[in-house]
């Protein structure tokens, strides 16, 4: 797998990848984004060590990301749990406000 990720890999991808995981905390951003885009934070971490493996992550990196897929799943959770029928009046209001002060 890490072969094969290593040539499929073009310059873009590996630009991307060092640009967005350089620092921790965008490293943990892009896993709680990962993480809430594909539901699980198992295949977010199947895919990161994919990418460690194929040398296109450091393991510094790779830290970062499974951290954030473990909180964006904590944070999925957490709003299933919400009862969105005490927020929905205040989030129309404040939706309909905005459309209605930044429209030109």
């Amino acid at each position: 797998m890490g072969d094969g990720l290593q040539q499929a890999a073009g310059d873009r991808l590996r630009f991307y990848i060092d640009k967005y995981t350089s620092n921790p905390f965008l490293g943990i951003l892009v896993g709680l984004a990962m993480s809430a885009l594909i539901q699980s934070s198992s295949g977010v971490t199947v895919i990161t060590v994919g990418l460690v493996s194929a040398g296109l992550l450091t393991l510094l990196q790779a830290i970062g990301i499974v951290m954030g897929a473990n909180i964006g799943t904590t944070v999925t959770s957490f709003l299933i749990g919400f009862n969105l029928g005490d927020y929905a009046l205040p989030m129309i209001f404040i939706g309909a406000a905005l459309l209605f002060f930044t429209s030109n």
